[in-house]
């Protein structure tokens, strides 16, 4: 009876042994594979964060050498590009009804002792039906003797944008606005100099006074390569400071009208008068 009792007892230690150890492989194997893919995913790079993540595209480094492929830049960004004297540059900007756009262009030029010839530097803007806008003040052009200073800096101040304007006003209407920068008068031994140049554009409102009445039925934007449009989209053009006019203007006429009735109504019926029949 002990023996058997024993060969009892040694069975059920060895099938509590088995079983201890299968745990502990099941464990081993279930903690092995949870490792892995953590393994994998420290070894793997992380990924980088683009320029554009944040939802505020990086400052163009190129421009355009035409209308259609014109490089788009928005207000507050500092636009650069790199080229040869004699090329033509472009960017476009938006602009919408109550905007004064400026336009400045920095050109730097970094062997001053190559040119042979003077130089004149000038930007040119064209609004969305590429009709030159004139500036209102502002250096637009400037020269630059042979050998004379590394740099040049140019800027135009636009007119403010109307909402609407006659056919003939050739008044800013809102759409793209192009921006050329070029030399002209150049000699034949400084054209393909390379030279640097930097483009700003900032808009302010000009307010209530140049609104007028009416709007277009969409902006002046043509096909390019590029689509330009201010951030928070173009003005549905209905919403006006005059509005707030005209309702106060009927505010106070409504209580001239109440005022004037009170004075002319009198205080009612003369004490003398004789009773109503």
């Amino acid at each position: 009876m002990r023996s058997t009792a024993r060969k009892t007892h040694r069975g059920r230690a060895r099938r509590g042994a088995r079983a201890l150890t299968a745990a502990a492989l099941l464990v081993g194997a279930a903690l092995a594979g949870l490792a892995a893919p953590a393994g994998a995913a420290a070894a793997s790079p992380a990924p980088t964060a683009s320029a554009g993540e944040d939802g505020e595209p990086p400052a163009p480094t190129e421009a355009g050498t035409s209308f259609r492929t014109a490089t788009a830049v928005r207000p507050g960004q500092r636009a650069t590009a790199q080229a040869s004297t004699g090329d033509y540059l472009y960017w476009q900007f938006p602009a919408d009804a109550g905007d004064r756009a400026t336009v400045r262009a920095t050109v730097t030029l970094p062997d001053t002792s190559a040119r042979k010839t003077g130089t004149t530097w000038r930007i040119d803007v064209y609004d969305g039906l590429r009709r030159r806008q004139a500036c209102r003040f502002g250096s637009d052009a400037k020269s630059l003797p042979a050998g004379g200073a590394g740099s040049v800096e140019l800027a135009c101040h636009l007119r403010t944008v109307r909402g609407s304007a006659e056919p003939w006003s050739d008044d800013p209407l809102p759409g793209a606005y192009y921006v050329r920068l070029t030399a002209v008068d150049l000699g034949a031994a400084d054209i393909g100099l390379g030279f640097g140049a930097a483009l700003d554009v900032s808009l302010d409102e000009a307010g209530a006074a140049a609104h007028v009445d009416g709007k277009l039925a969409a902006p002046l934007v043509q096909g390019s390569a590029s689509t330009v449009e201010p951030e928070d989209g173009w003005a549905s053009g209905w919403w006006s400071t005059r509005w707030l006019w005209t309702a106060g203007g009927a505010a106070l006429a409504a209580l001239a009208g109440i005022w004037g009735y009170g004075l002319t109504r009198g205080r009612g019926r003369p004490a003398g008068a004789p009773p109503a029949r």
